[in-house]
């Protein structure tokens, strides 16, 4: 896939932008401050729908205005040339795709796969389990249907459960919601543990690339209950009434699973040295590119925010390598990419403006 134009209006500070890209890799170069990562969340926004810097749509719109809007052409490998319109309110967002709005999440999730590496994957290996949570679940939904459906299911299922935990129901009334809520834990523990081991196999061999075999790395499943089958997560859930009636939520379930980074076979949150954990969420996001195009058949955008400043001169060179010569990268930083990397079309940023180099 390749992303050929962008267009912003009333994004953040971009009062109006449109670009056109040429060839597969682009560096956006300028002082902090200027809208360079403003840029690359609007184009992830056209691919996931949301934003990887905040949950809250009405960030993205210039102040005083009524709505902000993204639009691209791009050249896909199913869909041929294609055109997206985001439109973003208050409210919510209307998207189009080649003249036909877009009804669901469901529906358009998954067709235009990209992978942001920011600054602040750091937090995908020394952070809370949350953080590699939502890092899975992207990843899982965004190639299956399935997983999608079943993961929204357990989710309103807990949400229902803990609303009648918090008003001390009844018995037959948590009944009622912990049958779904089982159904779905038994599935959605399943797909991870089959999803974690496609992915596991990726970040080992991405991340051997990034530290020239120096050490070992592994991503494991770390279930916060051992994957049950519907019946026994239905046992589960109700031996833990009188304790989840007592804390007003549900404390055991796939809403609390983690995902285990190792290196050389320990804990990485712990024992990694910084340049390790660096080139391990670097390996992460590099095993999602390979997981989408694998799962997906469509090569990822490639997004890469300032994600190299502090790597050391030989593994920031692995990484760019690392990135394949056949996917489309859009790069910031505050400083022009060293020569011997390949061509790049060089925009200069300043203000929210975009100058061709």
């Amino acid at each position: 896939m390749r992303l050929r134009r962008l267009t912003l209006q009333h994004f953040r500070n971009v009062a109006f932008a449109d670009l056109a890209l040429t060839g597969d890799r682009h560096f956006f170069v300028g002082s902090n401050a200027q809208g360079k990562t403003n840029l690359l969340e609007a184009a992830g926004f056209l691919f996931a729908l949301r934003s990887f810097r905040t949950a809250d749509n009405r960030a993205l719109i210039a102040h005083g205005q009524p709505e902000a809007a993204i639009a691209c052409e791009l050249t896909h490998e199913r869909r041929g040339d294609t055109r997206v319109l985001i439109k973003l309110r208050p409210g919510g967002k209307e998207v189009t795709c080649d003249g036909e709005r877009v009804p669901r999440l469901a529906d358009y999730l998954g067709h235009f796969p990209a992978v942001v590496f920011s600054s602040q994957d750091q937090l995908l290996v020394r952070g809370s389990p949350g953080a590699r949570r939502r890092w899975l679940d992207l990843a899982l939904a965004a190639t299956d249907a399935t997983y999608f459906s079943t993961l929204q299911a357990y989710h309103r299922a807990l949400a229902g459960r803990n609303a009648l935990l918090k008003r001390t129901a009844s018995a037959s009334e948590l009944l009622a919601f912990e049958h779904p809520l089982a159904t779905a834990a038994a599935s959605l523990t399943s797909l991870r543990a089959a999803g974690i081991a496609t992915l596991s196999t990726h970040v080992a061999e991405t991340y051997n690339r990034l530290a020239d075999s120096a050490e070992p790395a592994a991503l494991t499943y770390s279930p916060d209950t051992a994957p049950l089958d519907a019946p026994a997560w239905s046992a589960l859930f109700a031996k833990n009434r009188p304790r989840d009636l007592v804390m007003k939520t549900t404390l055991a379930g796939p809403h609390r699973d983690d995902c285990e980074l190792t290196v050389s076979g320990k804990p990485a949150r712990d024992f990694a040295s910084e340049g390790q954990q660096r080139s391990l969420a670097l390996a992460l996001r590099l095993a999602e590119v390979e997981y989408l195009a694998t799962r997906t058949g469509v090569q990822p955008l490639l997004l890469a925010d300032d994600v190299l400043g502090e790597l050391d001169p030989a593994r920031r060179r692995r990484f760019w390598t690392a990135l394949g010569e056949n996917r489309q990268v859009i790069a910031t930083g505050t400083t022009l990419p060293d020569a011997s990397l390949g061509t790049w079309q060089i925009f200069n940023v300043t203000t929210g403006s975009f100058a061709p180099s």
